[in-house]
């Protein structure tokens, strides 16, 4: 009787330790709801530079090679399959620009969680100027760390330079990569390291104009004006597994999306902290093209999970004081 009592009692205080709703985070707001029930575990997240209110979007591991457009309600809009390619391990998305200066988005194929691949491969695809289902041909560009594999799940395009930059996720921290100046596909391109960066990044975007990125991670951000110069962190709401950031189009908020089926992207305010300590030219300014519309907090994705658990413990405690109850009756 005892044991069972000491094991309610634990899955309690499991369950009443979760982190604090997502709502206690100041300025955050569900942007938009992920409703496409093809996309169960988005890992990538990027603003499009061609279409106002639109992300993109991509499964992780073991699903086909695809990227959906997603408009402001959480309805895909466009699915891009590319040709001949298979997702190994995608795990990371952003805008950039192709050769020709036209907007392309880039896909992270640099996975690696035993830290064994001898190279990995960065996709590029021109975004469409009309969203509409299509298979689309991709660029292929391998990569190697010059110090050896990596596990990672940060892909960053500085738009100033259309250079590529991948945050490593390590326990013990990991390194900050930039790619050559100019990405050749006729031979594997080395990454060198250029900072540290956090434990456990799970992604990274700059702000559309270059002056800012960001790095995330399971339950928050960082600030950066360079590799190596952070100006401020702050906190991410809750989610199932937080996957995913974009910064929007002012530089001031961004989009931070998770795995799991029919997940929600919130927007959060970055820190006026962080802003503030930008020089007047860094500085961002305001938006120019809208992002998603934000839409209230209804029971869903991880909401629908804390509600649930909160319940379970509900019901735990419950279940705990009638078998005290019990034990003292049959003991008198």
């Amino acid at each position: 009787m005892r044991s069972r009592l000491a094991a309610a009692l634990a899955v309690a205080l499991v369950c009443l330790a979760l982190p604090a709703s997502a709502q206690e985070v100041d300025g955050a707001e569900v942007a938009l709801r992920l409703e496409d029930p093809r996309i169960y575990e988005s890992s990538g997240l990027a603003l499009s530079r061609r279409h106002q209110a639109v992300v993109w979007t991509h499964n992780d591991s073991g699903d086909e090679a695809r990227l959906f457009a997603v408009g402001s309600e959480g309805r895909t809009l466009a699915t891009l399959t590319l040709a001949g390619v298979e997702a190994r391990d995608w795990e990371a998305l952003a805008a950039g620009r192709d050769d020709r200066g036209r907007p392309a988005l880039f896909v992270g194929d640099i996975g690696d969680n035993q830290g064994v691949w001898p190279d990995v491969s960065v996709y590029r695809v021109a975004e469409p100027a009309q969203l509409r289902d299509a298979t689309v041909a991709a660029v292929r560009y391998r990569l190697r760390y010059a110090d050896g594999s990596h596990n990672a799940e940060a892909l960053l395009v500085d738009p100033r330079s259309n250079r590529l930059y991948v945050a490593t996720k390590q326990e013990a921290g990991g390194g900050l990569y930039r790619a050559p100046s100019r990405l050749r596909t006729d031979q594997i391109n080395v990454l060198h390291r250029v900072a540290s960066v956090p434990p456990v990044i799970t992604d990274g975007a700059f702000a559309p104009d270059g002056r800012l990125f960001v790095l995330r991670d399971y339950q928050g951000a960082y600030v950066y004006r360079a590799p190596g110069r952070r100006v401020g962190s702050f906190e991410l709401p809750s989610q199932f597994q937080g996957e995913s950031i974009t910064v929007t189009a002012d530089g001031r908020l961004v989009l931070a999306g998770s795995e799991g089926p029919q997940s929600e992207v919130w927007r959060v305010p970055l820190p006026e902290s962080a802003l503030a300590k930008l020089t007047p030219t860094t500085r961002p300014s305001p938006a120019s093209i809208p992002t998603p519309a934000a839409q209230p907090a209804t029971p869903g994705g991880w909401g629908r999970a804390a509600l649930f658990l909160v319940a379970s413990a509900a019901l735990v405690l419950a279940a705990a004081a009638a078998l005290m109850f019990v034990t003292r009756r049959h003991r008198s």
